[in-house]
């Protein structure tokens, strides 16, 4: 056994026992090559969260309510001046339909998310209530949590949609690296974005968190990303791997390692042991979800009922129709990997300790 070996058992061993990761530390972690180290860390991701968690997953359905945006982030599909990108904008009867499948289903969240559609943020006598009134509708038709997802947005529907009764706002800053993040989100501000949260957070939202690999992102750029979620003291937090899209200046670039996803799953995990971390059915559908809660994921999202004509963000069709992104579909995953679907009452639960903890 080679001394790295002995130095990374090591390691692991003391964050077991409840050592909080350095920046060194996470960096050696993200450095790992051997498949053997790897399987070890992956093996202490998933004890931690067994300790934490037990066989538990959370699932969150997937509402996408419009695909126009006023932003022109360089790696994304549904950026403004996109002419391939297919556009809808759902109606509200249609989400609330959506919402009420997914909750006959049994999912334990429902996920708002949307393009920064500026229909969403029109003011009626001043105040936002479009959005406002469907988060409000959603949470009274359904009785379930709801994510909302709007981008950046003023501090009033902000306020608005705490009142309303959302739960979460997710709002993906993708890279702390400064100088990346202004050539991925191109002519938006990165310490704006990073406030709307720290707002929410006042408010008593809770706070979705999120990263892309390979995107340019050094090791030490996702180390000190996972510095900021603690600082932030985000609930749940999140890494997607990039996925080349038609139309957008990064089309050509190499598609993202899946391995290197899961790699930073794992030392999310490590680092951040009791909070809730997603592994996405919309990067590699449900041929990829194993792996990612074999790395210590906890909450499978991005479920999406067929036959509403919903488009995923990374992969727009990617599981949907043939029904794979569904509770039925997952099923058969979750016994594989020893896993079990929580009742909504754990979901609840989490939700209220972890508020209580934020106030």
């Amino acid at each position: 056994m080679s001394l790295a070996s002995t130095h990374l058992k090591d390691l692991l061993s003391e964050i077991q026992q409840g050592h909080r990761l350095q920046r060194d530390d996470r960096l050696a972690l993200l450095s790992l090559k051997r498949e053997d180290d790897i399987a070890l860390l992956f093996e202490t991701a998933r004890q931690l969260r067994q300790k934490h968690f037990g066989p538990n997953v959370f699932t969150y359905g997937f509402a996408y309510t419009s695909t126009f945006c006023r932003n022109n982030c360089r790696f994304c599909y549904f950026r403004h001046t996109n002419d391939l990108s297919q556009r809808y904008r759902k109606k509200e009867v249609d989400i609330l339909q959506i919402a009420q499948v997914l909750a006959r289903e049994g999912v334990h969240l429902v996920d708002v998310t949307m393009g920064e559609d500026p229909l969403l943020h029109e003011l009626h006598n001043g105040v936002p209530e479009k959005l406002i009134q469907l988060i409000k509708d959603i949470r009274t038709q359904t009785g379930l949590p709801v994510m909302v997802s709007p981008g950046v947005i003023s501090n009033t529907l902000l306020k608005g949609l705490a009142e309303a009764g959302a739960t979460w706002y997710a709002c993906y800053q993708e890279t702390h690296n400064s100088i990346l993040f202004s050539k991925l989100r191109s002519g938006q501000d990165y310490e704006e974005r990073l406030t709307k949260k720290r707002l929410a957070k006042k408010l008593g939202l809770l706070i979705e968190e999120g990263i892309l690999c390979g995107v340019g992102e050094t090791d030490e750029d996702i180390a000190d990303s996972i510095e900021a979620m603690r600082i932030l003291d985000a609930d749940q937090v999140r890494v997607m791997k990039f996925i080349p899209q038609p139309g957008t200046p990064m089309a050509k670039k190499a598609e993202a390692d899946s391995l290197r996803e899961c790699l930073i799953i794992a030392v999310l995990r490590l680092s951040f042991p009791d909070r809730l971390i997603p592994a996405s059915l919309d990067v590699d559908g449900l041929a990829g979800l194993k792996m990612r809660l074999d790395a210590g994921a906890n909450v499978i999202t991005s479920l999406v009922p067929p036959e509403y004509g919903l488009a995923g963000v990374a992969h727009h069709e990617l599981d949907i129709e043939n029904a794979n992104r569904t509770m039925a579909g997952i099923a058969p995953v979750l016994k594989t990997a020893g896993l079990r679907l929580a009742e909504l009452s754990d979901y609840l639960q989490w939700i209220k300790d972890r508020q209580q903890a934020n106030s």
